[in-house]
């Protein structure tokens, strides 16, 4: 019995276990890789309907939930409001004491971002569920902040920051 203990495999089993716990902290708390489903951020995200190409994400979660660690059009998941099963990927519009001009359907004109609170959009202006929806989000709810598309390699490189939101499409509607 102690030789099973002893042998080569048995211990390379035992190393590479030891490690699990390691990588499962590290995915809860310091970085992790989302797919993005749906249309809410195209074309940032997911800029065409082929199921194939749909981006994946590295996400950054140490230290996302912190006020200071927030800035405008940051791209963010966050946990629905509503489901808390539910995931939303959307675009930080409004850091804490913002004020905000709102869009339909939200029932004020403009808005005050509380503190510890983000105003969040999709950039896609006519398929998005977000705090023009349900208000502002409170920074617990942040899953992680998007730092880089991963996947597809084609996609490698995306500017994250660049955008047609739904603020700038709108501007750019009544320009013309």
């Amino acid at each position: 019995m102690s030789t099973i203990f002893h042998s080569p495999g048995f211990k390379r089993s035992l190393k590479i276990l030891s490690w699990i716990p390691v990588i499962i902290a590290f995915n809860d708390n310091v970085s992790y890789i989302a797919r993005i489903k749906g249309p809410s951020m195209r074309p940032s995200l997911n800029p065409n309907d082929n199921e194939l190409s749909t981006d994946w994400v590295l996400l950054w979660k140490w230290g996302c939930t912190q006020s200071y660690n927030l800035k405008r059009n940051d791209i963010v998941l966050i946990k629905s409001p509503s489901d808390p099963h539910k995931i939303y990927c959307k675009r930080i519009k409004g850091v804490q004491f913002d004020t905000i001009k709102t869009l339909h359907p939200y029932p004020k004109e403009t808005v005050l971002v509380p503190r510890n609170h983000i105003w969040v959009e999709g950039d896609n202006v006519t398929q998005s569920v977000d705090s023009n929806n349900f208000g502002a989000v409170a920074t617990g709810m942040i899953v992680g902040k998007v730092v880089k598309v991963i996947w597809p390699p084609t996609r490698w490189g995306t500017n994250l920051n660049e955008t047609v939101g739904r603020h700038d499409a709108l501007s750019l509607a009544t320009r013309q």
